[in-house]
Order: structure tokens, then C-alpha cells, then sequence
């Protein structure tokens, strides 16, 4: 396809690279605007109205995607993708939940009328605005950028926004049978709604995933269990592993969001998982990001665990250090840049490495 991003294919083999673990990959988490002109004469959008419009209206949300895109940088490996996300989780909106549009992001409300059994109902608001949000942009791209699948999440953290954290926990140790039959009723969503966003989105096979904005040849996700931090080792195998394992079985191409320090106790189970690509870490509040020396060893673990890595949030003076200390093999490096001119310093950097 051809794209507003003129080096897309050089990145495309940057990514299968960083897939197979070798090599750098050089971007950024969602994007900066570009110097100059735009890509395109894109007309702004009219005002939204409210916050439900900025978040829930498919078409003025396709024209106000659409009018960033044509004005964003896509150096280095910036990738030419609209983030259509719906909230961190929207899995759970497709089986019942509130979505809640605030200024910086979506709140998922618990389903107060959640029976215990977890239903997928093809006309549910949740599932219906965004197969149209996906649609809407997708008519929009033209294919001038790739349309993003918005950040489904699954597994213990649907089940958690479904009726709350602390009634699944509770549920693990109460009812541990019940809440085996919900995780998997849930994958069962997780894979029906995955390959309907997946029909829409991908061209010629290929797809994007919003969230850490990854591309991949072929069916691409990123993967969590950020309420593994509250459990133990033994019950992550029990209630996270197996539904973990399904989703990299069958998805071509799987990121792991590893979230916070006390979710690196799982470290060796996930590295068990034999068709799961790449580890992101993410440090957590409070914590030094994803440049800092406290984290090489980290990183060094999962690349000898044969996963690629992840880092984010690294700063630009961080860049050189990262790469000497860990390698120029298998790191995906997501790095805050500022303006154009960071990402110019950034790129002579790593093509010493590459």
C-alpha cells in the first residue's frame, strides 16, 4: 500500500526483524506533528460538540483522525496509524459494560446486571460503534495510513471491568470453577470480535494494533493481565496462562504488556509461552521508565527468554547507553521525542547499531 509514510517499507522489515528478534526498531508511542505542509489540503473538523461526540461520533471522529494523520510525522518507524481506540479495554463495552467519554481518555463502567454468564450479543452498542468507527475511518484512509484495532484487552482485566476487580479476585478464591468457564466464554468474544475488526481493518493481510502502535504482515495484538500485580505466581498459571496461550496460538503476532514492578514475578511463566513474540515493560508510578540502566538486566532476561523487548518512554540521552548495555538485536525502542529534530539525532544514533 502505498502510504503517507514514505520509508513504510523499510520500517515493515524493521518490525519483521524486531518479530523474529533481530534488529531495532525506532519510534514512538502515537505521534508528533510534522514540520512543514501537510500531506494532504485536510479540512479541521467543525468543533465537538461534547466529550461523547469526540469519542462516540464514528463519523466526526474518522474526520478529525483523518485531519491529524495528513499532518503527523511518520520518521524513523512512526507508523501511518489512526488510533481508534474506545478505551483501555473496550472488550468488555461489546459484552455489556458503559463506556464514559472525559477529556484524556474512556472510562469502562462495570455491567451492574452482569448474571454471572457472560453473552455476546451481535447488536450491542459496544460491538455496533466499533465495527461503524472502524468503518468510518477505514473509508477515510483511503490508504493513506492503516486504521488501528482499538485496545480490545482481555482475559482477568475484561472480566474485572465486567463486575469489578475486587469481586473477581474474590471469585477466584470463592468460586474458582465459575470463574474459568467466564475467562474462556470471554476468549470467545475476544476472538469473534478480533477477526470482525480484523476483516475491516487489515489490508492485503496486514494490520495494526493502537496501543504501543505495532504493525504487523498478518493478524497483530498486544496482550495484558495488569491485575496479575494482585495475584500470585501459582494463580496467574491457573486463571491468565492458559487464555494467554490461546490468543498467541492463534494470533500471528503478540506483544505482552508487562505492567509494573510487581508483575515481573510472572516474568518466567509468560516466557513459557512458546508463540508469544515480544515483552513491553512499563514500569509503573513512581518507577524510572523504560531507558533507565534499572531495567537492562530486565531486558537482557526476556531477550535471553527468546522474546523480543519493548521499551517506552525512553529519553533521547538514554538511547546510546540502552544499546550499548543491551544489544542492538530485538528491541522495539519507543522514544519521546519532542520534535523532528529529535527524531533526526535519534536516527544517527541507531544507525551505528543497526
Amino acid at each position: 500500500m502505498q502510504t503517507w509514510k514514505t520509508n513504510f517499507e523499510e520500517t515493515k522489515q524493521h518490525y519483521l526483524n524486531w518479530w523474529n528478534h533481530k534488529g531495532i526498531v525506532l519510534t514512538m508511542w502515537e505521534h508528533l506533528q510534522k514540520d512543514g505542509a501537510p500531506y494532504a489540503d485536510v479540512a479541521a473538523p467543525a468543533p465537538h460538540k461534547d466529550m461523547n461526540q469526540f469519542w462516540f461520533d464514528p463519523q466526526w471522529r474518522a474526520d478529525y483522525l483523518h485531519y491529524t494523520m495528513s499532518r503527523n510525522s511518520y520518521m524513523a518507524d512512526i507508523l501511518p496509524v489512526a488510533n481508534t481506540q474506545l478505551g483501555p479495554g473496550s472488550l468488555a463495552a461489546t459484552i455489556g459494560a458503559d463506556l464514559e467519554g472525559r477529556e484524556d481518555t474512556i472510562w469502562i463502567r462495570e455491567n451492574a446486571g452482569l448474571d454471572g454468564n457472560i453473552v455476546f450479543d451481535l447488536n450491542n452498542k459496544g460491538y455496533q460503534l466499533h465495527l461503524d468507527l472502524l468503518k468510518a475511518c477505514k473509508e477515510k484512509a483511503q490508504g493513506n495510513y492503516l486504521v488501528g484495532c482499538p485496545d480490545l484487552v482481555e482475559g482477568l482485566d475484561t472480566l474485572a471491568s465486567l463486575k469489578g476487580p475486587d469481586n473477581v479476585l474474590m471469585d477466584m478464591i470463592l468460586d474458582p470453577d465459575k470463574t474459568l468457564e467466564q475467562l474462556q466464554s470471554i476468549n470467545d468474544v475476544y476472538f469473534k470480535v478480533f477477526d470482525d475488526i480484523y476483516d475491516i481493518i487489515n489490508v492485503d493481510g496486514e494490520m495494526a494494533f493502537c496501543y504501543f502502535s505495532i504493525w504487523g504482515p498478518a493478524k497483530t495484538s498486544k496482550l495484558q493481565c495488569d491485575i496479575s500485580i494482585m495475584i500470585s505466581p501459582e494463580d496467574f498459571r491457573t486463571f491468565a496462562l492458559p487464555f494467554l496461550k490461546q490468543q498467541c496460538d492463534k494470533i500471528d503476532y503478540t506483544l505482552y504488556h508487562l505492567d509494573g514492578v510487581d508483575a515481573i514475578r510472572h516474568l518466567d511463566a509468560l516466557l513459557e509461552i512458546e508463540n508469544l513474540n515480544a515483552i513491553q515493560w512499563t514500569p509503573g508510578y513512581g518507577q524510572p521508565q523504560g531507558g533507565s540502566p534499572q531495567w537492562y538486566d530486565l531486558y537482557k532476561k526476556i531477550l535471553a527468554g527468546g522474546k523480543s523487548v519493548m521499551a517506552n518512554w525512553v529519553t533521547l540521552d538514554e538511547l546510546q547507553p540502552l544499546l550499548d548495555n543491551v544489544g542492538n538485536q530485538g528491541l522495539h525502542i519507543n522514544v519521546d521525542f519532542k520534535s523532528e529534530k529529535e527524531i533526526e539525532q535519534a536516527l544517527k544514533i541507531v544507525e551505528q547499531y543497526r
